[in-house]
């Protein structure tokens, strides 16, 4: 049986290893319709991947994607993964998926990263929603929201959303 299961699990690494190349080479083509087919692959680590260097490809076109995937996605890691990258991005449009995962995502680390990327984000119309995560079951989440709570305010007082800000988020 071990022999089996190590078997399985060489031949995922090498296929694994086999898709990250091609990932590779199609970063360096900046294909992102190659990535926007991996968000839904078996492998979370390709899924992972794929959230990550589709944002940097594909910009705000990838953002109802990547969103769909932290609504979606089986994985916390992945809904993680895709929460994060929704708040790197930092359009304003993914809001309403950051705002869902945080009232509702089963994980808390996945609750946790929607309150920081809304922060990051730093548009009022989260603070409602934030302001409910201060009484979420996670001290770590309801640390987060009180970050992004911090990070919003800061953004409205000083009028100006920059990369100070958007590192200043969580």
């Amino acid at each position: 049986m071990n022999k089996i299961c190590h078997n399985q699990n060489h031949s995922q690494s090498a296929d694994r290893m086999n898709i990250l190349s091609e990932m590779e080479r199609q970063f360096d083509h900046r294909n992102a319709k190659y990535f926007f087919d991996l968000l839904t692959h078996t492998d979370n680590v390709i899924r992972t991947r794929a959230i990550c260097i589709l944002a940097d490809v594909a910009g705000e076109d990838a953002v109802d994607d990547i969103s769909n995937v932290l609504m979606n996605d089986k994985d916390p890691l992945v809904r993680h993964e895709a929460a994060f990258s929704l708040g790197q991005l930092g359009f304003t449009n993914a809001i309403s998926a950051l705002s869902g995962a945080l009232s509702s995502d089963s994980s808390f680390f996945v609750r946790h990263e929607a309150a920081i990327a809304l922060g990051v984000i730093g548009s009022e119309s989260a603070k409602e929603v934030l302001d409910k995560a201060l009484g979420d079951g996670s001290e770590e989440v309801r640390e987060s929201a009180n970050i992004a709570l911090a990070n919003i305010d800061y953004i409205s007082k000083m009028k100006r959303i920059n990369k100070f800000s958007k590192m200043t988020g969580g």
